[in-house]
């Protein structure tokens, strides 16, 4: 596939699941040349005889028309079975992208920019259609037409059949050569309408604190400048499409010009009679047309290969090592029992891959079964990482993170979040009901239990005094409640999780004394009986805790035991 220009390897490896489409569509390509040799066969014998004026012409057009119209249907089936195969690839990829960032968790995610993957997701993969639906059925018509029409030229008249196998191979060629030059071109089109979407998003989603801080109109020039860099690669990309098809056309246009010369010098000569001269005529143009339409495809799969090159870049990226294999290895290995296994940082070092200093370097502390482990400092100092290690969505280039004397790594990644429960500083609301929002931390639980966790998190009043209470919804983002409100969902979905390890992050930023006072009794609730780990800046929790960690730009500043 190396060598056939516009043919992705792994994309056309994609479309297995859809073989069975493929096939068909190729059967029909197939079909589609036999229609197109029958069709100039019936059209010169009209046209014959009705020059001659010998025999009636009522079966001959009956059959034309047959031909005619079973070119449209055969099409028309074409077209359907194409785009079925078309959708099921698209489908297939897009689920395998999710689902492998998924897999590689906030931590990979963190360092990029969420509107590219957007972007990728939605828009982007839809230009696989054009590739599935347009480009690999015309590829094989391309390949399988001219043949069939070449043979019954080269039956009737074998000098036109000559002519048109020396330039019909011209345009592959030049294709080649256009492809090679386009390539680099499409990809930075792809990428600046991934950047394009990205900072919208990312505008959109920050626009309140632009309009807080008055930069809100600066951002309209920086998009503009964007959009104008876009604006200016696809203009580009389209003017190499133009010339490309001008050079297309004018090839074909002069093969089939080569072949009517010679025709028609030859009929004048007395050296080729009518019926052949007019068939090699009329079928000339049909060896151009499947490599004339497979160079337009060509250009217009351009940004499905060109998204499809991002989603595999995603799909290569490293990722947490898997967990069946490592399990089935290691035998097995169960979740130490929480209630009586500490979590031990060994010398602990992370580095991600797109930054140059370590976002942990050497840390080292024990967290006792039952124990408060506070974790303090200042922004970037390395906080987040600490639970991202915890959670598994980031693994230690160095030492080694143990849970009752065993390797976290070595244990099954689901059955270990199984164990945890998580409240980050942030928390999100999806677009449903409160209730739908707090069985996330437990998918099957009761109406019961989830009431009585929003009673436990000291939700219950302001869910009751929403429309519709538990069943009420909370909107995207939950923008139909206050932060206070959200932290608080979220702390019910811990609750109603009940996991022996408790991760926080920050629970009472960014709220009023009041509230913060209303989520800082919850948490207190919810800490009892488990081993929590808290990254905060609260000194009164600070202050019972059992371990505190202070780190600075990644080390520990300080690790001791407080009771």
């Amino acid at each position: 596939m190396r060598g056939v220009p516009g043919i992705d390897r792994r994309l056309f490896a994609e479309s297995r699941p859809a073989r069975r489409q493929l096939v068909a569509v190729v059967l029909f390509g197939l079909t589609t040349a036999a229609l197109v040799v029958a069709q100039a066969g019936l059209l010169t014998d009209v046209i014959v005889r009705a020059t001659e004026g010998s025999g009636a012409l009522a079966a001959t057009l009956a059959g034309l028309l047959a031909v005619v119209l079973a070119r449209a249907a055969l099409s028309g089936a074409a077209e359907v079975t194409a785009l079925r195969s078309a959708d099921e690839v698209k489908a297939g990829l897009r689920g395998r992208v999710l689902a492998g960032a998924v897999r590689r968790g906030p931590a990979w995610l963190g360092g990029r920019r969420s509107g590219e993957l957007v972007a990728l997701l939605t828009s982007g993969l839809d230009g696989v259609d054009v590739y599935v639906a347009r480009f690999l059925p015309q590829l094989a018509l391309a390949v399988l037409v001219p043949p069939v029409v070449l043979a019954r030229i080269a039956l009737a008249d074998w000098p036109s059949a000559v002519v048109l196998l020396v330039t019909a191979p011209l345009i592959p060629v030049f294709m080649a050569l256009i492809g090679r030059y386009t390539r680099s071109r499409t990809a930075r089109q792809w990428h600046l309408l991934a950047g394009l979407g990205g900072h919208f998003l990312d505008v959109v989603e920050g626009l309140p604190t632009l309009k807080v801080h008055g930069r809100a109109r600066a951002q309209v020039g920086v998009i503009r400048q964007v959009t104008e860099r876009y604006r200016r690669t696809t203009m580009a990309t389209l003017r190499i499409a133009f010339t490309s098809s001008l050079a297309l056309e004018l090839l074909a246009t002069l093969g089939t010009a080569l072949v009517a010369v010679a025709v028609g010098l030859r009929l004048l000569g007395g050296g080729l009679e009518y019926r052949p001269a007019l068939l090699a005529l009329l079928l000339a143009p049909e060896v151009y047309l499947p490599l004339r339409a497979l160079g337009a495809q060509f250009h217009a799969s351009a940004d499905g290969v060109a998204a499809a090159t991002h989603a595999y870049a995603v799909l290569d990226a490293p990722e947490p090592a898997d967990d069946g294999l490592r399990a089935a290895r290691l035998g097995g290995l169960p979740v130490p029992d929480m209630g009586t296994a500490a979590v031990v940082f060994r010398d602990v070092t992370l580095r991600y891959p797109e930054r140059e200093l370590p976002a942990l370097d050497r840390v080292a502390f024990t967290v006792p079964p039952g124990a408060l482990l506070a974790v303090t400092g200042a922004t970037g100092a390395g906080k987040s990482s600490v639970l991202a290690l915890l959670q598994r969505f980031a693994m230690p280039t160095g030492g080694e993170v143990t849970v009752g004397g065993r390797r976290l790594d070595d244990l099954p990644v689901a059955a270990w979040r199984e164990r945890i429960a998580w409240v980050p500083q942030t928390p999100y609301l999806f677009d449903g009901t409160v209730a739908d929002n707090v069985r996330l931390g437990r998918p099957g639980a009761s109406d019961a239990e989830v009431r009585e966790a929003l009673g436990l998190a000291e939700a219950a009043e302001f869910v009751a005094a929403l429309p519709g209470g538990p069943a009420g919804p909370v909107g995207e983002r939950g923008l139909r409640l206050s932060s206070g409100q959200r932290q608080r969902i979220a702390l019910a979905r811990a609750f109603l999780r009940d996991a022996p390890l408790l991760l926080l992050d920050e629970p009472t930023a960014h709220l009023d004394p009041l509230t913060a006072a209303g989520v800082r009794r919850a948490v207190d609730r919810l800490m009892a009986g488990r081993t929590v780990v808290l990254v905060t800046h609260d000194r009164r929790w600070v202050a019972a805790a059992d371990v505190v960690v202070a780190l600075a730009d990644g080390r520990p500043a300080a690790a001791e035991r407080v009771a």
